[in-house]
């Protein structure tokens, strides 16, 4: 299997885009699992729940990169992940940065 990384980065962050999407659309604060739910208390669920959700959206960039550079290289994809994860993480906290 030549391209088993590329293939495993594709499903991995096919299945955080699918859980951010769903955060999006439903917005409920009891989507996410309970040691989360207990350290965060914010004051409007909704609005928190909402920008939660682009900050997964975001970290799930990082495999899909992953798994196109993997196509190419798979030493340079694991580079790719760990360099665009940092990245992603990053303006992640820059998101949530103003919900309170």
């Amino acid at each position: 299997m030549e391209y088993g990384l590329s293939v495993l980065m594709a499903a991995f962050s096919a299945a955080l885009l699918i859980y951010a999407g769903l955060m999006a659309v439903f917005k409920d604060y009891r989507m996410l699992p309970y040691r989360a739910r207990v350290s965060v208390k914010p004051k409007n669920e909704k609005k928190y729940m909402t920008q939660l959700a682009k900050v997964v959206a975001l970290a799930a960039l990082s495999p899909a990169l992953s798994s196109l550079v993997g196509l190419w290289n798979p030493f340079a994809a694991m580079i790719v992940f760990v360099i665009a994860l940092i990245l992603m993480l990053w303006l992640g906290t820059r998101v949530m940065k103003n919900i309170e």
